[in-house]
């Protein structure tokens, strides 16, 4: 799970804040003295993103997908968060050894949800596995055990723990209008872009060559990072989120 060590209060919003909704996990969990039960969560740093960008954050926990673009039209913006492996028949392959057990529920709503914001255009910004997904749904296709192809684990060397690396956005893209030259990133993922999804333009990666940002054609705001923003003290891609969501509204 991802967890962010300088968990601080919301800064103040202005009234009328853009709603914006962050998908969850659906898994086992255990809280309090003795619950264990299915739960839907989130680590506490995804809202927290939010909240400090100015945006006023609710929770997406799997649903019926059918039920996606009624839930993007009442939303003003959408973080696809981080999480477990997608279902590689998703993109016509078999499990690989090293990865994780699938959860099509999450898939199939997560799918639908953003699917819908891109037809209505609302702002889409994708985490880790939601640039994932992101790539998937456009045809693309994921490396599933990333250390196969580097030839190395400094993406993910722990698991649990986020670590760091470099990673350079590519010139004249959104994503390096709204990051630096180059910036040290939290990381934690096994999985990454194998065959970019149609459409889709690569804009940053890490220094062995890794897809760690894609974004949409045109002025709409669909980017996704495979890196951890909400486990760093830099807002800068969830403020360019809330700023769409609001000036979209």
């Amino acid at each position: 799970m991802e967890l962010n060590a300088q968990s601080q209060p919301p800064r103040s919003r202005p009234d009328g804040a853009p709603l914006i909704g962050v998908t969850t996990y659906l898994t086992r969990a255990r809280w309090g003295v003795a619950w264990d039960l299915p739960a839907a969560l989130l680590p506490a740093a995804y809202p927290e993103y939010v909240q400090r960008s100015g945006g006023l954050a609710v929770m997406l926990p799997p649903d019926d997908p059918a039920a996606a673009a009624s839930v993007i039209g009442r939303l003003d913006g959408l973080v696809l968060a981080g999480g477990e492996d997608l279902d590689p028949a998703l993109y016509g392959e078999e499990p690989h050894p090293r990865a994780g057990a699938a959860v099509p529920e999450r898939d199939r709503w997560e799918l639908a949800l953003l699917a819908a914001a891109l037809d209505q255009g609302v702002p889409v910004l994708g985490v880790c596995r939601g640039m994932q997904l992101m790539n998937v749904h456009a045809g693309g296709t994921l490396l599933q055990h990333l250390p196969d192809e580097v030839g190395h684990d400094a993406h993910n060397p722990r698991a649990g723990v986020f670590t760091g690396h470099l990673v350079k956005p590519v010139p004249g893209t959104l994503t390096a209008r709204l990051l630096p030259d180059a910036l040290d990133v939290a990381t934690h993922h096994h999985q990454a872009v194998a065959r970019l999804g149609d459409g889709l333009t690569a804009t940053a990666h890490a220094e062995d060559g890794t897809v760690e940002a894609l974004e949409y054609p045109g002025e709409r705001f669909a980017l996704g990072v495979q890196w951890h923003p909400e486990a760093r003290d830099d807002l800068c891609l969830a403020q360019a989120l809330v700023r769409a969501a609001a000036s979209r509204r």
